[in-house]
């Protein structure tokens, strides 16, 4: 049975990510701060199903805390530590850049000195997609990823390097997973696919930024969850994308499906597109089928079906959560 360490377990794919280790018998110390970035009913609803669940342990705290952190591992002796804890969102890195590089950069590096002294050999390290702004697509994991046009990038950039410096001196065995617009229930309400289905069903106009010709390679929260359960296994040192691999869909053909299964026609704002969003994102999921035997298995329609279900299945709470 491993005795994972998981960062960011009230976090929308952490908690998934904690479920799925928990079935598969690992006994899981997670650890999140439950900062505001957004709405704390949503991460307190995750941690509501995590904390019935035996084999799970939770500890609240931040990772930018190196005496916090260093207290996590005497005595447990962890088989690998997740490190799923960031804070996200592009558009809020214009805004509060310090506080990407401190938990992102320093506090992946404070996981890694840790790791160093107690002689923990395996990282998985969660990673963006947003890194590949510019690049050709379908994004390649062999990519130079050089030129990070937001400060959410740049920063989950400095800790992939950072990673990569550790496995270097130290033998640390690295996974560095790059996730692609993750979606599904309980999902962040900063992101379209929560905002959307809410604003849908309320009648309140989408705030769209852009035409609407943006695309985006969706991926299911679930699939998130089993691929980065699965670069558990040693590697070396790799960069895997976790993606949805099909060609892109567009903001409004995402619309298009959420109108379907909620039954109402979307009141849509156009906004100007932001300059640190992407035109699009486009997986080559080829190197995690060939190193993980990993591929999404739920397709877009089912996803947000899923998805529709969930909030509609908590929707007296969910309309009060801040969007």
């Amino acid at each position: 049975m491993a005795n994972v360490l998981l960062t960011g377990a009230a976090g929308f794919i952490g908690a998934r990510t904690a479920h799925l280790l928990l079935d598969r018998g690992c006994r899981v110390v997670g650890v999140d701060n439950l900062n505001d970035y957004y709405d704390v009913r949503l991460k307190e609803h995750r941690l509501q199903g995590l904390d019935a669940r035996s084999g799970f342990h939770f500890v609240r705290g931040d990772i930018e805390d190196p005496e916090l952190v260093e207290s996590l591992f005497p005595g447990e002796k962890f088989d690998a530590v997740l490190n799923l804890a960031a804070r996200a969102g592009v558009r809020y890195s214009m805004v509060n850049p310090r506080v990407y590089m401190t938990t992102n950069a320093l506090g992946t590096l404070n996981l890694l000195e840790s790791m160093r002294r107690h002689q923990v050999g395996k990282l998985v390290l969660a990673s963006t997609s947003s890194l590949y702004a510019g690049q050709t697509m379908p994004f390649c994991e062999s990519l130079p990823v050089n030129t990070p046009v937001s400060p959410y990038a740049a920063s989950k950039k400095a800790a992939e390097v950072m990673a990569y410096t550790y496995h270097y001196l130290h033998g640390i065995d690295v996974s560095v997973v790059r996730y692609f617009t993750v979606y599904g229930p309980a999902g962040r309400p900063d992101m379209s696919v929560f905002r959307f289905i809410r604003w849908i069903d309320e009648g309140t106009p989408i705030e769209l930024f852009g035409d609407g010709s943006q695309a985006r390679d969706f991926t299911f929260v679930d699939d998130i969850a089993i691929g980065t359960v699965a670069a558990m296994k040693p590697l070396g040192f790799e960069v895997v994308n976790l993606g949805g691999g099909n060609q892109p869909v567009t903001m409004l053909a995402m619309i298009g499906i959420l109108e379907e299964l909620l039954g109402r026609k979307a009141v849509i704002d156009q906004q100007p597109m932001n300059k640190a969003d992407v035109a699009a994102t486009w997986a080559d999921i080829g190197k995690a089928a060939r190193l993980l035997g990993w591929k999404p298995e739920v397709s877009l329609r089912e996803g947000l079906s899923r998805t529709v279900e969930w909030y509609l299945s908590n929707r007296d709470w969910v309309r009060q959560v801040t969007l």
